[in-house]
């Protein structure tokens, strides 16, 4: 269960992971566009290859909507890029996700059920929007992987939030 959780409105701080073909992964702070950030389970997660993969494919439907994608996991740079070859994914893809790093964004945290499926704790999913001055708009989590925004339905949201300067919501 998380131990703390961010708060919609609030300027998530910056954060970094290292990003697959070097260099970093910030998100959080000040920045030109949106921000789409989703946290996803790690290779092991069958049901994460289909969300990313929808989240692949629509990259272009988010860019024209003035949104940055970055994508995290706790997996390892091996992990990640070997999923990363494997699926043909091309947003920007980072590793290395933390455990403090999850309890600052109020993700939850499994530990593996077999050596099998990976060999360290990891974070269900999660799903961040936020506006360019780095306040966040729109807070998801789950505590398994088979609940997660539509991304479909959420980009629609998104177009709505934008165009008409829409507030966060749950701030009370």
């Amino acid at each position: 269960m998380p131990t703390s959780k961010p708060v919609a409105g609030s300027v998530l701080a910056p954060m970094s992971f290292p990003k697959l073909g070097g260099g970093e992964l910030s998100v959080g702070g000040a920045r030109d566009n949106w921000t789409l950030f989703i946290v996803y389970r790690g290779k092991h997660c069958g049901r994460c290859k289909k969300y990313l993969k929808i989240l692949n494919d629509m990259r272009g439907d988010w860019a024209a909507a003035g949104f940055d994608v970055a994508v995290v996991s706790a997996d390892t740079a091996e992990k990640a890029q070997a999923d990363k070859d494997e699926f043909g994914w091309e947003f920007d893809l980072g590793y290395g996700l933390t455990e403090d790093q999850m309890e600052t964004l109020g993700v939850y945290v499994s530990s593996p059920l077999s050596p099998t499926e990976t060999d360290r704790n990891f974070a269900e999913p999660g799903t961040f929007v936020m506006r360019p001055d780095g306040s966040i708009l729109l807070i998801s989590i789950s505590n398994g992987p088979s609940a997660r925004p539509d991304l479909v339905e959420l980009l629609d949201g998104m177009i709505f939030t934008v165009e008409n300067a829409r507030p966060p919501r749950g701030t009370i």
